[in-house]
């Protein structure tokens, strides 16, 4: 039975959880991973047996599929250079109005509904706890 197996490998493995308990473990969650509906109950449901064996999580999560989505609907035109989003000023609006606000959200209530507690950041509303760096790119067309 598969809850009797899913039971004795937690079992099996509370020890070495519990070796982080106090520590903080940061989580990338990706936006594809998000779109799974299988995978994201079982991504939610781990981050609150995390937290109840006392280990504090930071999830820092990505959203380019739904970014993708919303710039679409608004015909909002985006372009990637080397595998990276060319952000405008209308293309950041968007994104954060999707990572600050719907997918936030989602993460946030996702957890709550799985038995957890959490708190949504923004680099905005950190008071600049989080923070990047603009990044400089450069291409250069054939003709050099």
């Amino acid at each position: 039975d598969d809850a009797a197996a899913l039971g004795s490998m937690l079992a099996a493995r509370v020890p070495e959880l519990l070796a982080h308990a106090g520590k903080t473990i940061v989580v990338k969650y990706g936006g594809h991973a998000m779109t799974d509906e299988g995978l994201s109950q079982s991504f939610y449901s781990d981050v609150v047996l995390l937290r109840s064996l006392g280990i504090d999580i930071v999830i820092v999560h990505g959203g380019g599929p739904q970014i993708s989505a919303m710039l679409k609907d608004l015909n909002v035109d985006s372009k990637f250079v080397d595998g990276r989003r060319v952000t405008d000023e209308r293309t950041m609006e968007v994104v954060e109005m999707v990572l600050g606000g719907l997918v936030n959200n989602k993460v946030v209530n996702a957890i709550s509904r799985a038995g957890g507690k959490a708190v949504g950041l923004t680099g905005h509303a950190g008071g600049g706890l989080i923070g990047a760096t603009q990044m400089e790119h450069w291409v250069v067309d054939e003709s050099g």
